[in-house]
């Protein structure tokens, strides 16, 4: 009966590290114990074969009640677990599938003719790297997260700051001193489990650019010096990626989406140079109202949605002015330059 037992154990315990699955083991085990009782139940008192497995079939059939019992409980134990914590089972749902949480989350997306089921997969499955995760970064993370935008990246080298606190809403007065990237990553997963969120504690440098783009689908540029903005631009011109950027100043915002591939203007055909020091002075220079930020960021998310999913038409070619002090929107058109350095000869065969 030892040797049964060594022979059993084997069995478990050596499949599972030669990488046999459960199920196959349990079959294994369950083979050797018929074949066991049915040497016990045929062969007659004192054959070989019979003392050789314990000689009786008593302490076998003990066995196996222990073993259906064992294994029962494990189950019950199991269904209880996943009653208890049923997001566990859904999260490793694959990504064109969904969980009834999830078609319960995005139902305002699914039923809109210009989304629906397929336009929800595709947000499911994209990537958008957000560059910055203050004033314009803050709403539009959010948002995305909210979306259910599969993966989303974030980088920033900043930390929380108590004059953040009043536009950049992701963060809380308790992460003051935290890593933005860090702060934005709890808040998006607290809101929505189902994303997965890439925080990257740097600054965007001309070294991890293009290897960090090239595993983004989309680019949203939310930062606040023109050196970044140009960085962003050349990178995400060279590897054909559309680039939603945002500016604030003030009472005002503006946004555009940059995609040369797709025949339209970078942004540096709109803005080829950076403007003298003084001019174009940042939000803590020149102050900025609180809401601002959240509805020109919003307004960047919902270009990243219509990008992605297809629907509607998106900001290329046109910049959306906002006014927030009164109350107005104006859109201008822009052109592409045949003599820019960074696009000119991008656009698409």
């Amino acid at each position: 009966m030892l040797r049964i037992l060594i022979l059993a154990a084997l069995i478990w315990w050596g499949g599972r590290f030669l990488g046999l699955p459960r199920n196959l083991r349990i079959t294994l085990l369950t083979v050797l114990f018929v074949a066991v009782l049915a040497v016990q139940l045929t062969l007659p008192d004192g054959h070989p074969l019979r003392e050789g497995t314990g000689g009786s079939a008593a302490p076998w059939l003990m066995l196996g009640s222990f073993a259906l019992v064992a294994g029962f409980y494990a189950r019950i134990v199991t269904a209880l677990k996943n009653r208890a914590h049923p997001q566990d089972l859904e999260m490793n749902q694959p990504a064109s599938t969904f969980t009834e949480s999830e078609l319960d989350r995005y139902a305002r997306h699914i039923v809109l003719r210009e989304l629906g089921g397929p336009g929800q997969k595709k947000l499911k499955k994209a990537k958008v790297l957000v560059i910055g995760a203050g004033g314009l970064g803050a709403p539009a993370l959010q948002y995305l997260a909210a979306a259910g935008v599969g993966t989303i990246g974030v980088i920033d080298d900043d930390l929380v700051d108590n004059a953040n606190l009043q536009r950049q809403v992701i963060h809380r007065d308790e992460d003051i001193g935290k890593p933005k990237v860090f702060s934005a990553q709890a808040a998006m997963q607290a809101q929505n489990p189902y994303v997965d969120v890439h925080p990257y504690n740097r600054r965007l440098t001309e070294e991890i650019a293009a290897e960090l783009f090239a595993e983004y689908d989309l680019i949203l540029d939310g930062t606040d010096n023109f050196e970044t903005r140009y960085l962003a631009n050349r990178t995400a011109v060279a590897l054909g990626k559309p680039l939603i950027s945002g500016a604030l100043s003030q009472w005002e915002g503006q946004l555009s989406v940059f995609h040369p591939a797709n025949d339209g203007p970078c942004y540096q055909c709109i803005f080829p140079e950076a403007p003298a020091a003084g001019l174009a002075p940042s939000c803590s220079e020149a102050g900025v109202v609180g809401p601002l930020p959240g509805v020109v960021g919003s307004m960047m998310a919902v270009e990243a949605v219509k990008q992605i999913t297809g629907a509607g038409a998106v900001l290329q070619g046109e910049m959306l002015i906002y006014d927030g002090l009164y109350g107005e929107t104006r859109k201008i058109r822009l052109s592409r330059r045949a003599d820019c350095p960074v696009c000119s000869g991008k656009a698409e065969s």
